[in-house]
């Protein structure tokens, strides 16, 4: 079946996974798994307290991995969890957290504004209106799909 993506697909599709491979670079650099990377980026972009729900929702990683991660980040006391409203869980950085936060993902947060600030405000808005374009249709086509 060769020869079914298009050029400029086959390119999207690699500069999307050596994105991902650059994240996991980071991740590694830093002594984390992916995972861990993920959350502590989450909590320092939304803030504290961060429900866990907003981790799974934005991390795009499933539930048992995310509960894996904060398990171990936990048990290492980088952070804690607390119920609130019900069942529902939000999650705080220890000192410790907050210290390991300051010399990791704080600075792929730094790094990335970097890169994205040294374009034109009008590069910024047409990157973002394209790559929200392409999810929209993305998700309506997946949802029109019947096997």
């Amino acid at each position: 079946m060769k020869g079914l993506t298009t050029i400029e697909m086959k390119r999207f599709n690699y500069l999307s996974s050596e994105l991902d491979a650059a994240y996991h670079e980071a991740a590694k650099k830093f002594g984390l798994s992916d995972s861990a990377m993920w959350v502590l980026y989450i909590i320092c972009d939304n803030g504290e307290p961060c429900p866990l729900n907003d981790i799974c929702k934005l991390s795009g990683i499933s539930k048992q991995t995310i509960n894996s991660a904060i398990r171990k980040l936990e048990i290492e006391q980088i952070l804690y969890l607390e119920a609130f409203d019900g069942k529902k869980k939000q999650i705080y950085l220890t000192e410790k957290g907050r210290i390991l936060a300051k010399q990791t993902v704080v600075h792929l947060i730094e790094i990335e504004n970097t890169i994205f600030n040294s374009w034109e405000k009008e590069e910024r808005e047409i990157y973002l209106e394209l790559m929200q374009r392409y999810l929209t249709m993305f998700r309506n086509k997946i949802k029109e799909l019947s096997i």
